[in-house]
């Protein structure tokens, strides 16, 4: 891995999303004590997509609309995503995709 320092704040958010690479996720995700799998890139690749349009980190309701547009109602729901991510959307998909901490953490709720 090309050893870049990458600043975080104090709970461990990138502080510049722009330094975000695959390697970092899986670090980061480590860190949290979850495996990455295709459906934990999925969500980690919306957040990505959305952030490189917008500048912004997506709500859930954002994320679940995507997730319903590609795979039906079974998977856009909130039960899904905390079975990925059992601490938060907030606090660890977006963290393993590289985001500030989002400013307001109406994304779990």
């Amino acid at each position: 891995m090309n050893q870049v320092a990458v600043k975080t704040d104090n709970e461990g958010f990138m502080l510049y999303p722009e330094q975000w690479n695959e390697e970092i996720a899986l670090s980061i995700a480590e860190d949290l004590g979850l495996e990455m799998n295709d459906q934990r890139w999925e969500i980690v690749h919306i957040i990505r997509e959305h952030y490189e349009h917008c500048q912004a980190v997506p709500e859930a309701r954002t994320l679940l609309k995507k997730l319903r547009e590609r795979h039906g109602e079974e998977t856009a729901t909130r039960k899904y995503i905390y079975e990925l991510f059992p601490y938060g959307y907030g606090q660890q998909a977006c963290k393993i995709a590289g985001m500030r901490k989002p400013l307001k953490l109406m994304l779990d709720v």
